[in-house]
């Protein structure tokens, strides 16, 4: 199991569920100056996460901060290759962050352009499996 995880759970495995609404919280940029919003919903994975991660560093070059604001609690199971139906539910498999539209997954900050900061995130985009947008902080809230 790569990726991030949590420390510790209170259940190993969970159900499925469904995502459902707009997101309430965690739906403005806090932390940086621009940040990169969901727009609908989805899970996003651990090996996602770190990849943009990565991505986002690379291209700033140790220049402003990178923030991110999703953590996979969700454990997503599966059971192996060639296995009969029935006997359980399979082992964890990943960890996954759920989602929903307006989530700010990712911000950028410590005296960042706006350009600087649309290309970073641009990067970060493209790894994960949402559509997303670019939001700059709205200075009036």
């Amino acid at each position: 199991m790569a990726g991030n995880m949590p420390k510790r759970v209170k259940w190993r495995k969970a159900q499925k569920g469904r995502i459902k609404g707009n997101a309430t919280r965690g739906n403005t940029v806090a932390y940086g100056d621009f940040g990169l919003q969901s727009l609908e919903p989805g899970r996003v994975t651990s090996r996602h996460i770190e990849a943009g991660r990565v991505a986002a560093t690379h291209f700033l070059q140790r220049e402003g901060r990178i923030y991110i604001r999703i953590f996979p609690h969700k454990p997503i199971t599966k059971k192996p290759l060639e296995v009969r139906m029935g006997t359980g539910k399979g082992e964890v498999d990943i960890w996954t962050a759920e989602v929903k539209p307006g989530t700010v997954m990712f911000e950028v900050g410590g005296g960042v352009s706006e350009e600087l900061a649309k290309a970073a995130l641009l990067r970060v985009a493209h790894k994960l499996p949402v559509k997303t947008r670019f939001v700059a902080r709205r200075h009036g809230l």
